[in-house]
């Protein structure tokens, strides 16, 4: 099928013992980050960690992933809404990207309500780069509550 785009998951090894809740129901449901699938069939190729700061399983599970055909590598959510969020982000895009020729998309499941009103009172997000990294999983306020 030549519209099916194979995804892999790459989350925070804060959370190594998430067992995706929120990202497979966003997936399914094509909702944050994967609303951008709403035309397509998606199918997960792979989900894992970082491997823990400074995310040394970054280019090993790339790698991985894109042998096993992924045609894009998310990275989880958590990564923006943790305590606090990854500094790295920016890093592990642009280097993937550019190592193994994937497209990268900062974020999964939509932002929960709960993360948003907290990094909102601790002004987290009040930097001009925070914008398109939160973009893709802003959502609006029903879709945040719902996934408190």
């Amino acid at each position: 099928m030549a519209d099916t785009e194979r995804i892999g998951i790459i989350i925070c090894d804060r959370y190594r013992s998430c067992a995706g809740g929120k990202c497979l129901r966003a997936l399914r449901n094509r909702e944050g980050a994967f609303s951008i699938y709403r035309d397509k069939e998606i199918e997960l190729a792979g989900y894992t960690s970082c491997g823990g700061c400074p995310g040394g399983n970054i280019e090993y599970a790339g790698e991985e992933m894109v042998k096993n055909g992924v045609t894009a590598i998310h990275l989880a959510t958590g990564l923006v809404v943790g305590y606090p969020p990854c500094p790295r982000i920016d890093y592990f895009v642009k280097f993937m990207e550019e190592r193994y020729k994937v497209r990268v998309v900062v974020g999964t499941h939509p932002i929960p309500a709960k993360y948003l009103a907290i990094h909102d009172r601790l002004g987290t997000w009040n930097a001009p780069e925070w914008k398109p990294r939160l973009k893709p999983t802003m959502s609006d306020e029903k879709t945040r509550l719902a996934y408190d």
